[in-house]
């Protein structure tokens, strides 16, 4: 997970044998060029750039300082992202999970519930699927964003719509039921329809899990001149959310719709505010130990990213982290672990706001959750809540 380093770098003492932490893999590589809306970091390769090896060495060489500095008892879930980790040929792929394992099983008591790694349809083939699948690897995230072509063209998506049947398919044969995808709205030259035919055709090939996301413009950015073509993003983005639910796809967070029992475990710790550790060049570890939480987050640099930034949340900025991340979910935070964490309740240190949104009926009457409406103005209830929070 990336989250942007305050640029401090402490000299923090924490105890640093963790009974359980998640783990984040940034792969940070995309395939001949970078979308254009994308700001995760990444570095365009050729597959089979000499680069991609030399960074797998590393990664094993840091991975394997990290596991001896936190020594964690259990990894229950893994994430790898980037970027576009299906850029590694299969080689690397299998060398990267072999050591994966390898690590885990010397320090965990058990196996992850969950290992996923993400993928661009364009770079799937046979022998990248067949070793993450004999690697352990239980579920596949792809980047479908949308079918359609002059959307895929402005934003500066490789590959055309109608290859995408072919690796879904594929994609669907390794992982039957079990893969997530991305789609996208408020795209360039997008309307109601075509976004309707994106789900209809997606939903098609039964993925397990569909991620939803606006796409998010700064004011300078020359695609925004271009989507103004389309329609508007957030009448879009409702008439999509509907479109998935009327399919079975349950809303559970902001932009992440499931089948029953198909939630992302990863994703859900992010939510709970639970420890995990990371790994690779802009990913971000945080480490939580009761009221207070130690953060690091590797520099943005392919040839010089080892030493990562550090730094300290305190109460107040772990308590707005744990709102900020757990008013995404639909569930709300985990009332008895913040309880537990910090010795105080939800309901006691922002009852305004949680009264008034109740009112409003934009929250959920028997939780500290908003309602699916009310996820549409979370911005709104968090500028509320931290203001309370702050007076």
């Amino acid at each position: 997970m990336a989250i942007k380093p305050s640029g401090k770098t402490l000299n923090i003492n924490y105890k640093m044998n963790l009974d359980e932490a998640s783990l984040y893999i940034h792969i940070p590589f995309c395939a001949d060029k970078k979308c254009d809306y994308c700001d995760f970091y990444s570095v365009p390769v050729k597959r089979l750039d000499p680069c991609i090896s030399l960074f797998i060495d590393n990664l094993i060489r840091q991975g394997d300082k990290l596991f001896e500095k936190y020594k964690p008892k259990s990894i229950p879930t893994v994430y790898i992202g980037g970027g576009t980790p299906s850029v590694l040929c299969h080689t690397e792929t299998s060398r990267l999970l072999k050591w994966l394992n390898g690590i885990i099983s010397k320090f965990s008591s058990s196996v992850p519930a969950e290992v996923t790694i993400e993928a661009n349809p364009e770079s799937l083939n046979d022998d990248f699927l067949a070793a993450i699948r004999e690697g352990g690897v239980t579920r596949l995230s792809l980047g479908i964003q949308t079918f359609h072509d002059p959307s895929r063209s402005a934003i500066g998506r490789i590959g055309d719509g109608i290859s995408l049947y072919k690796k879904l398919a594929l994609a669907a044969a390794y992982y039957p039921e079990s893969f997530s995808a991305d789609l996208m709205c408020g795209l360039p030259f997008q309307n109601k329809k075509n976004l309707h035919d994106d789900i209809s055709d997606l939903i098609s090939f039964k993925p397990a899990h569909i991620s939803f996301y606006a796409l998010t413009l700064a004011p300078e950015s020359a695609l925004r001149i271009i989507s103004e073509k389309g329609e508007y993003a957030d009448e879009l983005w409702i008439s999509g959310r509907d479109a998935l639910e009327s399919a079975a796809y349950r809303q559970y967070e902001v932009s992440n719709f499931c089948l029953t029992g198909k939630e992302s475990l990863h994703n859900i710790r992010y939510w709970r505010m639970k420890s995990w550790l990371a790994l690779g060049p802009g990913a971000s570890g945080t480490i939580i130990q009761k009221d207070r939480a130690y953060r690091y987050t590797f520099p943005q640099e392919l040839s010089d990213w080892n030493v990562p930034h550090t730094e300290e949340l305190d109460e107040k900025t772990l308590i707005k982290d744990t709102f900020l991340m757990g008013f995404r979910y639909i569930e709300g935070p985990d009332e008895e672990l913040f309880r537990q964490r910090f010795n105080k309740s939800i309901n006691k240190l922002i009852p305004k706001t949680l009264k008034e949104w109740r009112s409003r009926s934009l929250m959920q009457s028997d939780k500290c959750a908003l309602t699916k409406e009310g996820l549409l103005l979370l911005d709104q209830f968090l500028i509320n809540a931290f203001e309370e929070l702050d007076a």
